[in-house]
């Protein structure tokens, strides 16, 4: 009698309930050998190489392209080769069922800490309005994640090697993999070798094969995604909010959150059930300021300053036991804008960088989501929030508070406003900022003083 062995979706390190299916590595029916790649699954943050725990024959596929699927429900069912190597029952796979993590978990050990950000802007004290705000891509505050950090595999499907990240991008730009030139060691496509491809058309899908029909990898694909958007919606959270072009979906009917926005739903509702947020707003004068100056190193600074002045803000706060972590550093949460979503990854140690410094940082973080080579690690552990909605509109908001960070700092869009002088009345740039705090943790004389830190900071000539 055959040994059938059902494999159950194993916890992807993340803590999260489920996954989607991005791409099956293999149809029912093949046969496939201990830790050959299975499946690319997809969850909030990462697309993830599934390998197969046994050597046997693939019975039956759990699932669809595109399913989402909960941990430790059936993945996948095996007919065991009894000839083959197999593993041991006792022999880890590489994943587990691990405890769920927290928005804010402790930051990780390593003493190299990837520090980035998104593009920001300039804005010229000398012009008549305001400069055109670079910034845009830049949207800053909160995200749940674990602190595992996942390894993607290359794998061989259909005659083409790449890791999962590169299978998602091709996805993302339409390009045929099987048509892509390799340059990466022992036929690996690369970032980059897609990237190439899509920019001199080389490699389009629905152009003619470039390999035998045979070779053509035969498990199913995802629906090929129309033009991105301009702008990817985004919460006062800095959550990422997935979109489908128009006519790409069923308009008027039930659709099953999946990826970022799933994510995103749970973590708001788990937000307003355990903080109670309160908001203060005013306004920052820019009027001081001299010459081109990056906004986006200029709020980063602004927040540091008003981190060192009230620590109360600059904490994680655990409303269980009542206790509070007052911070020396300052770890920033900010979301880098994509065509796929939000990502937020932690600016480590912001309160020692220059603006030279947080400019760069900005840079290598966008690049390291672009390509999904930021490790999950990396979105964690941030010790306050920022959300720099003003790039799109909006003057004041009430930002939410993820625990167990204790703020969120909200940057509206910038504007000239008539002011009061000694004398008359003058035209004056300036910046609203928005400050929400779980009242739990701080009074609102700490949170006053905070955003008059801010302000105070803001309004130096530079």
């Amino acid at each position: 009698m055959a040994d059938i062995k059902t494999f159950y979706l194993p916890d992807l390190g993340e803590g999260l309930p489920d996954a989607t299916v991005v791409e099956w590595h293999v149809k029912e029916g093949d046969t496939i050998k201990l830790d050959a790649p299975l499946v690319s699954m997809e969850t909030a943050k990462a697309v993830v190489d599934v390998p197969s725990p046994y050597s046997g024959t693939v019975k039956k596929l759990h699932g669809a392209v595109g399913d989402i699927i909960e941990t430790g429900a059936s993945l996948a069912d095996f007919e065991i080769d009894p000839n083959a190597r197999q593993r041991a029952e006792a022999e880890s796979t590489g994943h587990h069922h691990g405890p769920k993590k927290s928005v804010g978990s402790q930051a990780p050990d390593d003493a190299s800490k990837v520090i980035a950000s998104d593009d920001g802007g300039e804005i010229d004290s000398d012009g008549p309005a305001p400069a055109k705000r670079e910034d845009e891509g830049t949207v800053v505050g909160a995200m749940v994640s674990g602190n595992a950090v996942h390894t993607e595999q290359v794998s061989s499907a259909g005659g083409v090697k790449a890791v999962p990240a590169v299978r998602a991008l091709a996805k993302k730009m339409k390009i045929d993999l099987t048509r892509v030139q390799p340059t990466g060691a022992g036929g690996v496509i690369t970032m980059n070798d897609v990237k190439n491809a899509a920019a001199n058309g080389s490699a389009a899908v629905g152009s003619a094969p470039a390999r035998p029909a045979a070779a053509q990898h035969l498990a199913p694909t995802l629906p090929e995604p129309g033009p991105a958007p301009t702008r990817t919606p985004v919460s006062l959270a800095g959550k990422a909010v997935r979109t489908s072009p128009p006519g790409k979906e069923a308009m008027g009917q039930p659709e099953q959150l999946k990826g970022v926005r799933r994510n995103m739903a749970r973590v708001m509702a788990d937000a307003h059930a355990q903080v109670v947020p309160t908001s203060i707003v005013d306004d920052a004068d820019l009027h001081a300021w001299i010459g081109k100056q990056d906004i986006t190193a200029r709020l980063i600074r602004a927040v540091v300053v008003a981190c060192k002045a009230v620590p109360a803000l600059n904490a994680w706060f655990n409303g269980k036991d009542l206790t509070r972590t007052l911070h020396p550093h300052v770890d920033i949460g900010i979301a880098v804008d994509t065509d796929d979503g939000l990502f937020v990854p932690a600016l480590r140690n912001a309160d020692v960088l220059d603006g030279a410094g947080i400019r760069a940082a900005i840079k290598r973080l966008r690049s390291s989501v672009e390509d999904r080579s930021i490790a999950a690690s990396e979105l964690s552990g941030y010790t306050i929030s920022l959300s720099n909605f003003g790039m799109f509109a909006g003057r004041y908001a009430t930002p939410v508070v993820v625990p167990p960070t204790v703020a969120i700092v909200g940057a509206g869009k910038l504007s000239h406003d008539v002011v009061a002088v000694m004398g008359g009345i003058e035209v004056h740039r300036r910046m609203p900022l928005s400050l929400t705090f779980d009242h739990r943790a701080a009074t609102g004389g700490e949170a006053a003083r905070f955003l008059k830190a801010m302000i105070d900071d803001l309004g130096l000539p530079n």
